[in-house]
């Protein structure tokens, strides 16, 4: 796959999974886990990309003794998923062109 189109998949993702509640790293990449898999050193540097761009904000929090970070997505970071569902349309389409070829020569 593409590479650019692979990181902006994945910066949505992690933006979803971060939508309905704050969420750390652990548990993002367990969200994740059923969908796509991810490297905790993906994941980090995903967010600090998207903390650079304001489509997160991080807070510490002391949890059993040890800080932990949590993010949570921004106006930003949402608006980026509600676009990229708009751009899917487009994705779903040119795909549909792509394979039309494949599927008159069944």
């Amino acid at each position: 796959m593409d590479v650019q189109l692979k990181r902006g998949l994945l910066d949505v993702c992690v933006l979803a999974a971060i939508k309905n509640e704050d969420s750390y790293g652990y548990q993002i990449i367990k969200d994740m886990k059923p969908y796509i898999e991810m490297s905790e050193s993906t994941l980090y540097t995903i967010l600090k990309r998207l903390e650079n761009m304001n489509m997160l904000t991080v807070r510490s929090a002391e949890h059993n003794g040890r800080l932990r970070k949590y993010y949570h997505i921004t106006p930003q970071g949402i608006q980026r998923i509600q676009d990229f569902k708009e751009e899917w349309e487009e994705v779903i389409s040119i795909y549909r062109f792509v394979i039309k070829e494949d599927e008159n020569h069944e």
